[in-house]
């Protein structure tokens, strides 16, 4: 018997840490599509707050979970810069939900994967990468400044710890399961 495989995307803005979390979790050798960052792409590239970043994701990011025997967890991490958001359309296709990676010090970069998944009925949670000296807020703070439904889950987690992305992958999950149980639900008048 074939197991049943779920797809998530993992998304968010340039350098937030979308290879890392797959890298962190994946029981294979995740398949990664990076670059290193050119003289080329520097009028488009905004290295601010990410000054160390010397590589970039091209087209996608790719790791796999078994859950259990028969369910697999497959993710597609999406490229972060806005000249390769061509490709989510072809990597959302299918996808059971998302999380949207953010970093606190560049909050507003996550706003464009927010609206990508509101736009599409995507199910998605916020997961905000606790780096290393940025600010911490509580969840409440986060999904305010992002403007989120209150149905949107909102996570602190770190993008290197298997643990706490897992944390992260299975409120994504449950959160798509609550969704389309609740649009299942027959309308009452």
């Amino acid at each position: 018997m074939e197991p049943v495989t779920l797809k998530i995307l993992v998304a968010g803005g340039f350098g937030v840490g979308k290879t890392t979390l797959v890298g962190a979790v994946s029981e294979i050798r995740p398949l990664r599509t990076e670059e290193r960052l050119s003289e080329a792409g520097r009028p488009v590239d905004d290295l601010e707050g990410v000054e160390a970043k010397t590589t970039t994701t091209v087209a996608m990011d790719f790791g796999r979970i078994t859950l259990r025997e028969d369910l697999v967890l497959y993710l597609f991490g999406t490229p972060g810069q806005d000249r390769f958001w061509f490709l989510w359309d072809e990597l959302s296709q299918g996808a059971l939900g998302a999380v949207v990676l953010a970093d606190t010090r560049r909050l507003e970069d996550c706003f464009a994967a927010v609206d990508y998944f509101e736009r599409r009925a995507i199910p998605f949670a916020v997961a905000v990468n606790c780096f290393e000296g940025a600010d911490r807020f509580p969840v409440e703070t986060v999904q305010a400044a992002l403007d989120l439904d209150p149905e949107v889950p909102v996570l602190l987690c770190d993008a290197r710890d298997r643990p706490s992305v897992r944390d992260v992958l299975v409120a994504v999950v449950e959160h798509a399961m609550a969704r389309a149980d609740r649009l299942r639900e027959p309308a009452t008048t």
